[in-house]
């Protein structure tokens, strides 16, 4: 499995998401992307699975230096006191003495970005989590973590599919070193049965499916989890890492529309919003 190094850090391109999949129900279906060959496994508090990926993980035998494991800390838990009790629930529902990488889940208007940036990093420093990052930033909020606070981000994860761009973010993360991960990358079901991807699909003999994940995995710096409660769809996503586009490929998504956003809770940022 190809990686992403960062901040130190290599992580697998091709990760396993759990949204969606709660409670004991997540368990048989970690354990068989695990006996698949996946290797990076991202959770999060708000998905009330962690133990049942956690039970998994135990159950599968695979060492745990091979493993990448993500989870998140949810929006009203960011004061720096209420962080750490958030983080040790979830390190213990994992069973794991670490995570690989800790993240925010979304932004909120009342926190200190500098002082919940830096009980993340504390975090890091003492050896509880190997990176730190944050999910559904806008660019601006980026900017200011990395510039303004100087933040040890490894990662940023947002919603990433053929139909939505996310052009200026890529470029100011890779002008940073900083790789994306694309979260809904199957756009929650719709890339499946899209007429463009599906056309793609049949000249390169693969599914719908399998040209969204490609696409994404065929762009430098980005990093793919989608989720798959089907052992023939995990299967399936694997396959998508020998799927290679080509120019004309690639000009056909282009054409796809790319404003997209299907991932909309109340309390998104604004995605529309300028550098000031």
């Amino acid at each position: 499995m190809e990686t992403i190094t960062t901040q130190g850090v290599a992580i697998p391109r091709l990760g396993f998401g759990t949204f969606r999949m709660p409670g004991a129900d997540a368990q048989p279906v970690v354990e068989s992307a695990l006996a698949l060959g996946y290797r990076h496994i991202d959770t999060a508090a708000m998905y009330e699975n962690e133990a049942a990926v956690g039970a998994a993980i135990a159950a599968s035998g695979v060492d745990r230096s091979e493993l990448f494991v993500t989870t998140k800390v949810w929006h009203d838990q960011l004061a720096p006191d209420t962080l750490r009790r958030a983080f040790d629930s979830s390190l213990r529902k994992l069973g794991l003495d670490h995570v690989d990488l800790y993240m925010i889940h979304w932004p909120s208007k009342e926190m200190d970005m500098g002082a919940t940036l830096d009980a993340l990093t504390a975090l890091r420093d003492c050896g509880l989590t190997r990176a730190i990052g944050v999910c559904n930033f806008n660019l601006p909020m980026i900017r200011h973590a990395v510039e303004a606070i100087g933040a040890p981000i490894a990662n940023v994860q947002l919603e990433y599919h053929p139909f939505l761009s996310q052009g200026p973010m890529l470029a100011y993360l890779r002008s940073k070193g900083i790789p994306l991960t694309a979260y809904a990358p199957l756009a929650q079901g719709r890339a499946a049965s899209d007429p463009t991807l599906a056309a793609l699909g049949r000249a390169h003999g693969c599914s719908a499916a399998q040209i969204a994940v490609a696409w994404l995995l065929n762009q430098p710096d980005v990093i793919v989890i989608p989720k798959a409660a089907r052992r023939e769809s995990q299967r399936a996503n694997l396959e998508a890492l020998g799927v290679r586009l080509g120019d004309d490929d690639r000009a056909a998504i282009a054409a796809l529309p790319k404003n997209q956003r299907f991932v909309r809770p109340p309390f998104a940022p604004d995605w529309d919003a300028a550098d000031s």
